[in-house]
């Protein structure tokens, strides 16, 4: 019987992952089954837009896409296609070879947050938090986000009769809990039209105002301010900008608690698959980037990692998005749940390989007293 002759495109993407434990046809739950021969010419020319784009066709499937990139960083995969030079003129010979129209599922022009507030219902706890959640003591991503909620509050050492700013409150989960928890009054601010419209229901009744506002246009003074899953979102020239927009509306003796995803390196552009359909613009800032932007304006008062947690986060939010699929399938289509099952499941794998991080940091402007650390 004649063996297949391997194309050349396949041949250099089974080299690239000789050493990270993944075999291309395997029979491990992480080892991907190709369903169409044009995977590989496509990976090779877009890389990691190539390979989000394959998947959402179908051209290819794994069964568990969270330890497939587990697996192949681990295995230093970035760092074997950042050494080999000579796979740029291979990726941009098949690129010419490879002159396919533009992929544009439905729906991913519209903003993140604003893709309907069914889906994140779907997904989400019943506070609709959608950051990372604390498992120190839970068992159930409900408390764990529960649990996240209040060592903020704790860490920003708040007390009744405080006013906080909250920049990019989702749904208003944490302007809740502070208010009904801690009674301080909370001004909640994003650019998302639908989050808004939610989150002024679940906070009806509370010292809770929530704006449709830049963050950039706020200018007047709080208590407390804090930032929860926003900072990844403004983009590497904005690191400063940010900072500095924090540090105005901090009155003096105030705390910023800033919790955002982390890298293990500076970079100035995102993946160019979760740049065109997840997050666009975004950058996860390194701890040289936040160090730089809040040089000369706070001062450090404890850096926390909780990165392993988000794992355990994204493999919740995806259970309950498989379960709540039935009732979003007409809205959102079958291309849709493939995007989402792979933004949710790639990232999984991310955090659990310990490429990023999440950190929760919290800055101080000129506060005359040493500051407690909280776990």
């Amino acid at each position: 019987m004649k063996t297949k002759t391997k194309s050349r495109a396949q041949a250099e993407i089974e080299n690239l992952l000789e050493h990270t434990n993944v075999r291309i046809g395997g029979d491990r739950p992480w080892d991907p089954e190709i369903h169409d021969e044009r995977f590989f010419e496509r990976v090779l020319a877009h890389g990691t837009l190539g390979l989000g784009e394959s998947y959402m066709q179908g051209w290819w499937d794994c069964e568990s896409i969270d330890e497939f990139f587990c697996q192949c960083l681990r295995g230093g995969l970035q760092e074997k296609v950042d050494r080999k030079p000579m796979l740029i003129l291979s990726a941009i010979e098949a690129r010419l070879r490879n002159r396919q129209s533009k992929f544009e599922p439905m729906g991913t022009v519209r903003a993140h947050y604003d893709l309907g507030n069914d889906l994140y219902v779907g997904m989400l706890d019943g506070n609709m938090v959608y950051t990372c959640a604390y498992w120190k003591d839970a068992h159930n991503l409900e408390q764990a986000q529960l649990d996240k909620l209040d060592l903020v509050c704790r860490k920003l050492e708040l007390e009744k009769g405080m006013r906080m700013l909250d920049i990019g409150c989702g749904w208003g989960s944490l302007c809740r809990f502070a208010a009904e928890n801690y009674g301080v009054e909370m001004v909640g601010i994003t650019i998302a039209g639908e989050q808004a419209r939610l989150a002024r229901d679940m906070c009806k009744g509370l010292k809770v105002e929530i704006r449709v506002q830049d963050y950039r246009e706020v200018d007047e003074e709080f208590d407390r301010v804090v930032s929860l899953g926003m900072f990844e979102h403004v983009g590497v020239r904005h690191f400063r900008p940010y900072m500095k927009m924090a540090h105005r509306c901090l009155k003096d003796g105030g705390l910023f608690l800033l919790h955002t995803m982390g890298g293990n390196k500076s970079y100035t552009e995102t993946n160019d698959w979760i740049d065109k359909y997840i997050f666009p613009d975004s950058i996860i800032p390194s701890i040289a980037q936040i160090g730089e932007a809040v040089e000369n304006l706070f001062v450090m008062e404890d850096w926390h990692n909780i990165s392993t947690d988000y794992d355990l986060t994204l493999l919740s939010w995806h259970a309950n998005f498989q379960r709540a699929w039935p009732q979003l399938r007409d809205q959102y289509g079958e291309t849709f749940k493939r995007m989402w099952d792979y933004y949710l499941l790639s990232f999984a794998g991310l955090f659990r390989a310990r490429q990023n991080q999440v950190w929760q940091i919290v800055l101080s402007k000129n506060r005359p007293s040493q500051y407690r650390s909280v776990r």
